[in-house]
């Protein structure tokens, strides 16, 4: 594996050992591709995933536009698919990428859609 693959991985671990989501305060997850963005809600008391979003959703994929600002589309929707679930606070999880472009994004459109974290 690639050093770098390696280094995310053991801050992914150190940081999954300090947060979990609950049913009521689910953990969002963001994985970042080259190409693309994904975001989960996760409850990890029971396993399940509660909703996702990426920039592979049709609504999302038909704007062209740069990828941080594609980022903060999917905030912003998966805070709508929260909503409709009756959630509005989360814990985020930055998937051991650092604070900054498209998970920043991320995570400033899910908070400018009404979430909480």
């Amino acid at each position: 594996m690639d050093a770098k693959v390696i280094r995310r991985q053991k801050i992914r671990y150190n940081i999954r050992k300090k947060i979990s989501g609950t049913a009521q305060r689910p953990r969002l997850s963001v994985f970042r591709s080259n190409a693309d963005t994904y975001v989960q809600l996760i409850d990890d008391e029971n396993g399940a995933t509660l909703a996702s979003a990426s920039t592979r959703d049709k609504d999302i994929q038909a704007q062209k536009m740069p990828k941080a600002a594609l980022g903060t589309l999917v905030g912003k929707a998966i805070a709508a698919k929260a909503t409709a679930l009756g959630i509005s606070t989360v814990v985020f999880d930055r998937g051991g990428y650092l604070y900054h472009g498209r998970i920043k994004a991320v995570a400033e459109g899910a908070r400018e859609a009404g979430l909480q974290f």
